[in-house]
């Protein structure tokens, strides 16, 4: 029976969209103003983020301790809310619509590894969460996911398929509990 063998792992044909430079400016800004937790200051991450290519609405709140691994792949809509300890490991692209939340230690994680092959090859898949979204404190969206308008991902959850529109999900893998009605 094969092994895996990570000597042999070849991350070459991956490219996020930016050369050496920019990615080593943006690895000691993220670390100084966005993961570090004394920089309270929403605007000025929002700013930042704008700086290296993002495209960031109005009225976005960034709390502390976010970690964005390439804002050049990163779309987050009017009015959405980035809590503490926020995650986008966004290898591919990352849309974020508006009046979104994303609560305390969620993940968005755009890479995986094929566990199929011998070399552990990266796969990557983008991530779209729709207008009115909700990732619950401390859940997960694994790589290709959408999240449809309005839907509700609730804590400690992991999402490894598309959530339907004004539905809520729970577990591991998320499945669908209940209807999601506004008042």
């Amino acid at each position: 029976m094969k092994q895996t063998d990570l000597s042999k792992y070849n991350n070459d044909w991956y490219n996020p969209g930016a050369g050496k430079i920019k990615i080593a400016l943006w690895y000691i800004t993220n670390a100084l103003f966005l993961i570090n937790p004394l920089n309270p200051f929403s605007k000025l991450k929002v700013f930042l983020l704008r700086l290296f290519g993002a495209n960031i609405g109005k009225g976005v709140v960034i709390k502390q301790s976010v970690n964005i691994k390439y804002p050049w792949l990163l779309s987050i809509g009017d009015y959405t809310w980035v809590g503490e300890r926020v995650w986008i490991d966004n290898l591919a692209q990352v849309t974020i619509g508006k009046n979104c939340c994303l609560s305390q230690g969620a993940m968005l994680l755009c890479g995986n590894h094929n566990y199929k092959k011998e070399t552990f090859d990266l796969i990557t898949g983008a991530i779209t969460i729709e207008d009115g979204a909700w990732v619950g404190a401390l859940s997960i969206v694994c790589p290709g996911v959408t999240l449809k308008t309005h839907s509700i991902l609730s804590v400690s959850s992991v999402a490894t398929e598309t959530l339907e529109a004004y539905t809520m999900y729970k577990g591991n893998p998320a499945q669908k509990i209940r209807e999601r009605v506004i008042l």
